[in-house]
């Protein structure tokens, strides 16, 4: 099995489930065990500054918490980038220059190399074989992922953007409407 670690997922059209309908998951890892990431483009109203006051000036616009995904949402994954491929006191390798951000560790250690940071509640997550199936039914397009995905200033139009730079009949997807019938 070659791991979608470091992929997108994105829902097709006709995913349904309202969890994941419209979204973009990046996938954090991936394994016979299963998979885990973290939805890019669902934005709370819940500032970081009111929820993690002493990372709040590390986080990219905009400068919220994100709802990662419905599993154990009380949990908070922090992403990050790094400027350079380098170890950073606190951050964890995933792909490249993305990371994980321990929150117990200093932010102030970290101003001059991060190059984005993301705060997450909730994550999305697969037991063994389980994403598999899903891919196999239609429900999700793996996509290469962008720097910027993870980082976008403007996460509610990321699920279009994503599908648009496919090109082809894939890209068209990103203009059918939520309800098909009110086409």
């Amino acid at each position: 099995m070659e791991s979608l670690a470091g992929k997108l997922l994105v829902a097709a059209p006709t995913l349904q489930d309202p969890n994941f309908a419209r979204t973009v998951v990046l996938l954090l890892d991936h394994d016979e065990d299963g998979a885990f990431g973290v939805v890019l483009n669902r934005p709370s109203g819940l500032s970081a500054r009111e929820a993690l006051p002493r990372w709040a000036d590390l986080v990219s616009e905009p400068g919220v918490v994100h709802v990662g995904g419905p599993v154990t949402p009380e949990a908070v994954v922090c992403l990050a980038r790094v400027r350079a491929e380098a170890a950073a006191e606190g951050w964890t390798p995933l792909a490249g220059s993305l990371g994980a951000i321990d929150l117990e560790s200093e932010p102030d250690g970290l101003v001059d190399v991060l190059d984005g940071l993301r705060v997450f509640a909730g994550y999305a997550g697969w037991a063994a074989g389980q994403l598999e199936t899903e891919l196999r039914l239609g429900g999700w397009l793996v996509c290469a992922a962008e720097p910027d995905d993870a980082f976008t200033a403007q996460p509610e139009s990321l699920w279009a953007r994503v599908l648009r730079r496919q090109g082809g009949e894939i890209a068209l997807l990103a203009t059918m409407p939520t309800d098909p019938t009110c086409n």
